[in-house]
């Protein structure tokens, strides 16, 4: 590495790193205080506080890391402008990106990193800091095998609608079920509801089961069938159940791709699209470090004075605000069926990329 890389570098790590410790102790400061009658009234412990906010630091570092990008990028290349070493070094021969590739360079990497923490750990993260902040507001931890899942509803193979008043994930136990069978057309072919069912030995056994079957017209075709006890050829297990009952914010990649495959028979085109528009986004936010870092380099690299450098600071900044509105309206757009899922999450990503390049390719 050159000396003038590793001299870029250092004042982009220093400032990024600074940014890091300073969003994460605001956030903590802010949270124990907005939550502090709180705390104090059920005595929480400091190992669960120190728990619960250790759970914070993947989505903190997802979160925050694009901002800190942004602001090491401006202040490092304003500060060398400001002290005419950019000029210096535009008349040594170096190109734009012979000035700025250390940079890009540390956002591809940051970028890569990011994709890694928001699939491996932040699923997690989201799932034990809910769990956490639960016990931290009732005062009590709940047991795993007291654990119960009200008002679940998911979407499973062969076209069926499952409806579960209260789901025992640990004794593998439904009930109050409901399950809706649909043909092709989406249209019910067959209702089944149980009081109970158990997950044994790999089957599920409902109790207390009626089945009624449905025409093409929606009447009943015959008269229902009434069982003390049915083995149903379900396919789910309590796994999956409990799985899929997730918001997808607490989903990694795999978890997602797989319960869209499973809804792909179903008919749910909303459920789908929508779905798939926070798949596409596991994959595309991440980029959104070297994105901002490519849009915040002329800006930087504008100033002349203190006075416009300030001026460019701001600009950027509010460039930066923008650029999450657009990705907000564009997400929007795509979970309305205005914008294919793809095109939803690319767009904002796109377009402050060619308005980067634009504005590189104008530098003099």
């Amino acid at each position: 590495m050159r000396i003038l890389d590793r001299y870029i570098l250092k004042s982009v790590l220093k400032i990024f790193f600074g940014c890091l410790l300073t969003f994460l102790f605001l956030y903590i400061i802010i949270d124990v205080f907005s939550y502090l009658e709180e705390i104090l009234k059920q005595r929480v412990s400091l190992n669960i506080l120190g728990e619960y906010y250790l759970t914070y630091l993947p989505i903190i570092f997802v979160q925050v890391t694009p901002i800190a990008c942004l602001l090491s990028t401006l202040y490092t290349f304003a500060n060398l402008n400001r002290h005419n070493e950019i000029i210096a070094m535009r008349s040594s021969g170096l190109s734009i990106f012979g000035v700025t590739k250390t940079v890009l360079i540390f956002g591809v990497i940051v970028s890569v990193l990011v994709f890694w923490v928001n699939d491996r750990f932040v699923p997690q993260s989201l799932s034990l800091n809910q769990k956490i902040k639960e016990q931290i507001e009732t005062g009590t931890k709940k047991a795993k095998e007291d654990e119960v899942i009200g008002n679940l509803s998911m979407y499973g193979l062969k076209n069926r609608l499952f409806f579960v008043n209260r789901f025992y994930p640990q004794k593998n136990t439904m009930e109050g079920i409901v399950i809706l069978e649909h043909d092709e057309r989406q249209n019910i072919t067959r209702k089944i509801v149980a009081i109970k069912g158990v997950y044994t030995d790999g089957i599920w056994r409902f109790y207390k089961c009626a089945t009624y079957s449905f025409d093409e017209n929606g009447q009943m075709s015959k008269e229902p069938q009434y069982s003390e006890e049915e083995i149903m050829t379900i396919t789910e297990t309590p796994h999956d159940f409990l799985k899929q009952r997730q918001h997808p914010d607490f989903m990694t990649i795999a978890q997602l791709d797989d319960y869209i495959w499973r809804l792909s028979k179903s008919g749910a085109t909303t459920v789908i699209r929508n779905l798939k528009v926070d798949l596409y986004r596991k994959f595309t936010e991440p980029l959104t470090s070297i994105i901002i870092i490519f849009m915040g380099i002329p800006f930087a690299l504008m100033v002349k004075k203190r006075a416009t450098g300030l001026s460019s600071l701001g600009i950027s900044i509010m460039l930066g605000f923008l650029y999450y509105v657009l990705s907000a309206i564009s997400i929007a757009l795509g979970k309305a069926g205005i914008l294919t899922p793809f095109l939803a999450v690319s767009l904002s990503h796109s377009l402050v990329f060619l308005f980067g390049l634009y504005l590189i390719h104008n530098l003099p």
